[in-house]
């Protein structure tokens, strides 16, 4: 039967016309089942989606987030520094002047590596640093070595070093000064190995490595060097100065076969570690280096070319 408009407007003191109150229920249930729909499309949308979604407070427009992640830094290189005698240069002695840096002047040096953003680390280190063992943070490496076994080396690099909360690296000679030449006590070695010092081996002077024949000749004098030192004084060694700096294929390639882990010469340059372990150049600094003389003298040789097969 047809409803006419009259029969649709509510009476006065009344309830709504029966027809009105069927059209309102038509309506609520159609929202209602829009809004489960709705629902439903959001519900599965967002299990499909592989990436979270953020909301940009600055232009209210939705952004997928990405993970990056940054690589770690390869290892760089590393200059070594080599010193001898920290003191002051005796008067009338026939050693040469330029194994004596005195000890303001090697206190200054330190001072200024360290204000420059340098850590001192030891060669043992080193290695790690190279093979991704040991994270160094923003520092710069850098390996200060002491030839010679000088007494100096304890009585005053020591102490300097410390202060700034560093190490060093000290290379004991087969044949060791004594102690009225200057030399160092084996309790001195011990002490600075109880500091945090790296303990090495220097050949002698007297019979280069180069005199030997052969790589296996080398081999087996390295290896009594090593023995005879860590029996007196303790401790690992696992590296080798070369006496004068000299060294040829036969010397490196002994010092491999004895299982040490490289050798250090007196060429100029920075340490690489896609360089030969057992060819490290290093900086010698000699007395009258000033701190910004010094440091001059480390970036000029960043990129000197590395060792030949053999010097000396």
């Amino acid at each position: 039967m047809a409803l006419h408009d009259d029969e649709l407007r509510p009476r006065r003191g009344g309830s709504p016309p029966r027809g009105a109150g069927i059209v309102g229920r038509i309506i609520a249930i159609g929202s209602l089942v829009v809004v489960i729909v709705v629902l439903a499309v959001i519900v599965l949308g967002s299990g499909k989606s592989p990436h979270p979604v953020t909301t940009s407070t600055a232009t209210g427009t939705a952004a997928r987030t990405t993970t990056t992640s940054a690589a770690p830094a390869a290892p760089q290189a590393v200059p070594i520094l080599v010193y001898h005698v920290i003191n002051n240069h005796p008067p009338g002695s026939s050693a040469p002047a330029s194994l004596y840096v005195p000890a303001n002047e090697f206190t200054a040096q330190m001072q200024a590596l360290k204000r420059a953003g340098w850590r001192a680390i030891t060669l043992d280190q080193l290695a790690g640093y190279w093979s991704g063992r040991l994270k160094l943070g923003s520092s710069k490496p850098i390996v200060i070595t002491f030839d010679g076994g000088y007494a100096s080396q304890f009585v005053t690099a020591l102490p300097v070093l410390r202060g700034l909360g560093w190490v060093g690296v000290v290379d004991i000679p087969v044949n060791p000064l004594s102690s009225s030449e200057g030399g160092l006590l084996d309790s001195q070695v011990k002490g600075l190995v109880s500091a945090g010092w790296e303990m090495d081996l220097q050949g002698t002077t007297q019979t280069s490595l180069t005199s030997f024949g052969s790589a296996s000749a080398v081999s087996q004098e390295v290896t009594t060097e090593r023995q005879s030192l860590q029996g007196r004084l303790g401790g690992a060694v696992n590296w080798y100065a070369y006496a004068n700096g000299a060294y040829n294929a036969s010397v490196t390639a002994g010092l491999k076969s004895a299982g040490l882990t490289g050798g250090l010469t007196l060429v100029p340059g920075w340490a690489s570690p896609r360089g030969d372990p057992t060819r490290l150049p290093r900086l010698a600094v000699v007395g009258g280096t000033s701190p910004a003389a010094l440091q001059s003298q480390i970036a000029a040789a960043q990129h000197d070319p590395a060792p030949a097969t053999s010097a000396g």
